[in-house]
């Protein structure tokens, strides 16, 4: 609810409404309020692909591509500077539209305007108009900024705006909202506020100034501070160890670029965007198109769903739900009745319900109707004449019970009836019938917004997903506790004064007569609680929480304001897309899990085996060349995880990076059991020289990263689901260049075939012993 008389800077001095302001007058105001239409700032797109270089992962890998380039290593620059380009690239192709909102909202604004200027009623552009101008509101047109309404009447459409499902009737000294559509009669109005200080620009505002912590952004943060925490210590001894035994300077150089390249995660930011793209592909299948693509990874962990009532679990369309028929008449006599009192012509939503469930019924009106006297917002009331069959006229009325019971006789029991209907949330239209002299009740119309035929087995299905609905609405507490009802929504109704009390918030399911900032509030208010909330609405009025919420969801019926502000749009009718996009969301998750899981338990092993090796060997068991060629084949190639089959996990997926810190550790210290067994082997029983042992360090490290890659893809046994053929190519070919080179000695010293069979065979049968071991430790720390 709004309210009606607002005050503030922009209410002007009295305006003579006969002559409106003069053209010198409008022109000062214009410079002082400015014009009617919402602001906007927008970045360069030069300037947002830029800082697709500026995350720490970028800095690490710029950091690199310079020392390669320092000490002439030109191909290793460049593919450093192709993993560089193909994150910064990625990322910036796949981003949504940064102010789609703001345009939406802007578009949305009446393009022309009827303004009385210098005594002359002139057609303006709406960005021309300021506080007040003297303007018209006819019939069908779009309120194009906040106005008093000077003379006559309105009844308008503003659904949309603040979320009643009722059209509103706004009379003279009251206040009719930019964007609000005129369903019934026609006013002058004087002009109270424009641009962002409207209502409907206020939205706008909280749109642009709306935004959410990433719980994606969150969790690459987390995963590289975790990666720098562990292996930047090791990698700092290493170093420190090489400087006291005298290391050569061109080798320590070569050792500490070698430690630095080990610890970077390089495709970790272009594996979310991958696994997002390939999510939203899916889900555009499913009739769900995403406007942010790190949507369908929130969706993942959503706890709470706010659901706006009007539009999103309801249809935005009154009907007749149910008649109340007085003694002497049936539901379909008093429909029929009631049908001859409204119009079909003017699109009045209440008539046309009324109309509509006539129709239905299987005996038409008898009566011949002789004039029609249609709605009027000051009386509340419409009025027909009519001819019965015995060719006695008769009148009919329909209208607020307030206004009938004044012309009509009651039964005793009217009011409670009345009440009945209401205290359920229904809009109640009264009908009275007889001669001009003898009217009286004959029986009572509730319409209403009922929910749509899916809202309930919805919310049925996102609490067995562990996901909470609540409803959130513009709409009177009677009213959004009866539809919360009919769809299973618990808990209790919170008015708007009560969200001054964040730590209550968790007992209420229902929160009524809740304005735009309001249930802008209310999803910050979830989040500080630590909830991963969703919002789904369609109108103008659901745009500064849907773009707050870290999902969006914005129905098929949705304002373009909507579905510019939301994250995820519905393209069907209906709401079972967002189950889809939860459980969707699920699995795109566990794929991001495996490959998180799987990066950092190889990059510690990394890095650690670097230490030992240097120890064991005295000098370092693998050049910079082999770790960039690791980025490709342990990063990039990894990222085939994204398209691997997975299952949806019955609960909110959220990130619990120390845990996968923990338990890739763990794994990596086994790993780096049997790399260093096969390294002493390889130096003391077969003898291999420097360069040799670095190339049989090199095919251990990247073999044993592929074994690695099928133990934790699944918490299971590694064969109890078959991968997809994605991974079994990336493993093909990972596996297949490796070889090649080992055994061409391209980029390193060769080793025969028999050896590198060898290696194989070994991996293999320690890629058993790892499955047995990862059971216990994916389980501990909690990992399914």
């Amino acid at each position: 609810m709004v309210d009606a008389n607002p005050t503030g800077p922009e209410r002007s001095a009295t305006v003579d409404a006969a002559v409106g302001l003069s053209g010198e007058e409008a022109r000062r105001r214009l410079a002082q309020f400015g014009p009617n239409a919402v602001s906007e700032a927008t970045v360069p797109r030069w300037r947002a692909y830029l800082t697709k270089f500026w995350p720490p992962i970028a800095w690490l890998l710029e950091a690199g591509f310079v020392i390669e380039l320092g000490l002439g290593k030109y191909v290793e620059a460049a593919v450093i500077a192709g993993l560089l380009l193909f994150n910064a690239t990625l990322g910036f192709i796949q981003e949504g539209r940064a102010n789609a909102a703001l345009a939406a909202l802007k578009k949305r604004l009446a393009p022309t305007a009827l303004a009385r200027r210098d005594g002359r009623w002139v057609k303006l552009a709406a960005a021309e108009l300021v506080p007040g101008d003297a303007i018209r509101l006819p019939l069908g047109a779009l309120v194009p900024a906040d106005a008093r309404i000077a003379s006559g009447a309105v009844m308008v459409d503003q659904s949309m705006l603040t979320g009643e499902s009722v059209p509103v009737e706004v009379n003279p000294g009251n206040t009719v909202y930019a964007g609000a559509l005129v369903r019934r009669g026609q006013a002058s109005a004087e002009v109270t506020a424009t641009g962002s200080r409207t209502f409907f620009g206020r939205t706008a505002e909280l749109v642009r100034t709306a935004h959410s912590a990433s719980s994606e952004q969150a969790a690459v943060f987390a995963a590289t501070r975790n990666l720098a925490l562990v292996n930047a210590t090791v990698a700092a001894g290493i170093i420190v160890y090489a400087y006291v035994t005298a290391f050569p300077a061109g080798d320590l150089v070569a050792l500490s670029l070698t430690a630095l390249l080990a610890t970077i995660p390089a495709a970790l930011p272009a594996t979310f965007t991958l696994s997002a793209a390939v999510g939203a592909q899916t889900l555009a299948r499913r009739g769900v198109l995403l406007t942010r693509l790190s949507a369908v990874h929130e969706a993942a962990g959503m706890e709470v769903l706010c659901a706006d009532k009007t539009g999103t679990l309801t249809r935005n369309e009154l009907s007749v739900v149910e008649v109340v028929a007085l003694p002497g008449f049936d539901r379909a006599r008093v429909l029929a009745l009631a049908a001859l009192a409204s119009s079909e012509a003017d699109a009045d939503p209440i008539d046309a319900a009324i109309s509509a469930a006539a129709k239905a019924m299987p005996q038409p009106a008898a009566e011949r109707l002789v004039r029609f006297v249609p709605f009027d917002p000051a009386t509340k009331s419409s009025e027909a004449v009519i001819v019965d069959a015995q060719a006695n006229q008769r009148r009919v009325i329909k209208g607020a019970f307030e206004i009938v019971s004044k012309s009509a006789a009651l039964p005793d029991h009217a009011r409670a009836l009345v009440d009945g209907l209401a205290n359920q949330g229904h809009r109640v239209i009264a009908v009275a019938y007889g001669a001009t002299d003898a009217l009286r009740l004959i029986g009572l119309i509730a319409v209403s917004d009922p929910p749509r035929a899916d809202s309930a087995s919805l919310i049925a299905e996102l609490r067995d997903l562990g996901v909470r609905t609540v409803m959130i609405t513009g709409d009177s507490a009677v009213t959004a506790a009866a539809i919360a009802r009919q769809v299973g929504i618990a808990g209790a109704v919170c008015s708007a004064d009560a969200l001054s009390d964040p730590a209550s918030i968790a007992n209420y399911g229902i929160f009524a007569r809740v304005v735009p900032e309001v249930k802008f509030k209310l999803v910050q208010a979830l989040q500080r609680a630590g909830n991963v909330v969703g919002m789904c609405g369609d109108g103008v009025n659901d745009a500064p929480a849907l773009r707050q919420a870290q999902i969006g969801i914005a129905v098929a019926s949705a304002t373009d304001v909507a579905k510019a502000a939301a994250a995820m749009v519905l393209t069907e009718p209906g709401l079972a897309g967002i189950v889809f996009a939860v459980r969707e969301g699920r699995v795109g998750f566990r794929r991001l899990l495996n490959y998180v899981f799987n990066m950092m338990t190889k990059k510690i092993e990394i890095v650690l085996f670097l230490a030992v090796g240097l120890i064991l060997t005295g000098s370092a068991v693998m050049t910079p060349v082999m770790v960039v060629l690791m980025l490709v084949g342990n990063d990039v190639l990894a990222m085939s995880l994204t398209a691997d089959r997975a299952s949806s996990s019955p609960s909110p997926s959220k990130w619990r990076m120390r845990n996968v810190t923990a338990a890739a550790i763990m794994l990596g210290l086994c790993k780096l059991a049997f790399s260093t067994a096969m390294l002493a082997a390889a130096k003391y029983a077969l003898g291999l020289g420097t360069p040799q042992l670095q190339t049989f360090a090199f095919v251990t490290i990247l073999f044993g990263a592929q074994g690695l890659l099928y133990v934790v893809r699944e918490r299971h046994r590694l064969w109890s689901s078959p991968p997809s053929k994605w991974v079994f190519a990336s493993s093909a070919i990972d596996i297949g260049i490796v070889a090649s080179l080992a055994l061409s000695g391209t980029l390193m010293a060769p080793l025969p075939w028999r050896l590198v069979l060898a290696i194989f065979c070994a991996v293999a049968v320690f890629t058993l012993i790892l499955d047995q071991i990862k059971r216990p430790v994916t389980a501990l720390f909690k990992l399914d």
